[in-house]
């Protein structure tokens, strides 16, 4: 009796209440979005800059299919359809995965060592990423200001600071604060990107993976160093599953499904669109979809969406922290529920503070 109640509970955790899905869902994209939804502004710009000549048809039409594709592969059907299916006790991530793996003695040494070394990677990303998202996201505000250039660092200090002075509100209140800013900006993004596809339709051919493939096979060593580029559209995707117990996997999925992927589809194709249009590829494209009278706004918009995305990767070394004290590799810390209907909900000032520095 006991062992069911304990799959039922885990069950309900997994799933997350089904009448606030919706709120939820939004709410996830202040949290768990962040990252991965504000690479469109440096990805295709990124992928362009590696290629050793400036890019024709075939060469932008192969971009894009990499980048449509390694969407689609890595975070919907990697983390989305298969990662996010096996939770410990509602927990994601790559130490509850290993915590699942481990039963089998024979393999624990070698899980436990890979296991490690994915969760330092992802202590380093947390320490770094803040600070240079943060920072480059500033840097575009004296795009139309430059007389601005010499407050971006004072300015990036005390937003960083005041980021991580809010952590101990705890994910939900964090989530409503951030979920709505979220859904304005992939909004944005959306309807950006279908300015972008009025002016060359035929950027859709790219779904066909043949395009893909042939620019990644037929250009050498140049094609790999691209594919390396074209990776930093799915930069945070972990963060699905890692953050899975603050939220859930449903109102993630329904957040990816329903506003994260078709606005990452349709900025990246409205991106490539211009450029196909002949639009110069130097400085930042993403801007270039925007109408210069909307310039400044977006640039704000950007940077506070590029500020909420450090957000998927604190609340995901939480997580994986706890993980980590149950599975006895490190000392017990304190530990604060910040809510009491989502058991995933945490906050860890030691580690919080630690990323700050």
């Amino acid at each position: 009796m006991s062992e069911n109640r304990t799959s039922a509970t885990s069950e309900a955790r997994r799933r997350g209440p089904q009448s606030a899905l919706p709120l939820l869902g939004v709410s996830a994209l202040g949290v768990v979005f962040g990252d991965i939804g504000t690479s469109p502004l440096y990805t295709f710009k990124t992928i362009l800059g590696t290629a050793e000549k400036t890019p024709d048809a075939a060469a932008v039409l192969g971009a894009l299919s990499l980048v449509l594709w390694t969407l689609f592969i890595i975070t919907t059907v990697k983390y989305v359809l298969f990662a996010m299916r096996v939770d410990n006790d509602g927990e994601g991530g790559i130490l509850a995965l290993m915590a699942l793996l481990g039963v089998k003695k024979q393999h624990r040494p070698t899980i436990v060592a890979v296991g490690l070394f994915g969760a330092a990677l992802i202590y380093g990303d947390g320490a770094i990423t803040p600070a240079i998202s943060v920072l480059s996201a500033l840097e575009g505000v004296y795009m139309a200001t430059p007389a601005l250039q010499p407050y971006v660092v004072p300015a990036a200090v005390v937003i960083l600071l005041a980021l991580f002075a809010i952590q101990s509100r705890g994910t939900a209140t964090i989530g409503q604060l951030f979920g709505p800013v979220m859904l304005i900006w992939f909004v944005t993004m959306a309807a950006m990107g279908i300015f972008g596809i009025a002016k060359h339709p035929a950027v859709f051919a790219a779904l066909n993976p043949v395009y893909g493939l042939s620019y990644l096979f037929s250009n050498g060593i140049t094609g790999f160093l691209v594919l390396g580029a074209v990776f930093l559209c799915v930069t945070g995707a972990e963060a699905l599953y890692a953050d899975m117990g603050h939220f859930a996997s449903g109102p993630i999925k329904l957040a990816w499904f329903a506003i994260v992927f078709p606005s990452l589809i349709l900025n990246y194709a409205g991106q490539a669109a211009l450029v196909l249009e002949g639009t110069p590829t130097n400085g930042n494209i993403f801007f270039r979809l925007c109408p210069e009278i909307l310039l400044l706004p977006l640039i704000v918009l950007a940077t506070i969406a590029t500020i909420i995305a450090s957000q998927s990767i604190i609340t995901g070394a939480f997580s994986m922290t706890r993980q980590a004290i149950q599975l006895g590799w490190l000392p017990r810390l304190q530990i604060k529920q910040t809510s009491s209907q989502g058991y995933g909900q945490i906050y860890i000032g030691v580690v919080n503070w630690l990323l700050m520095d």
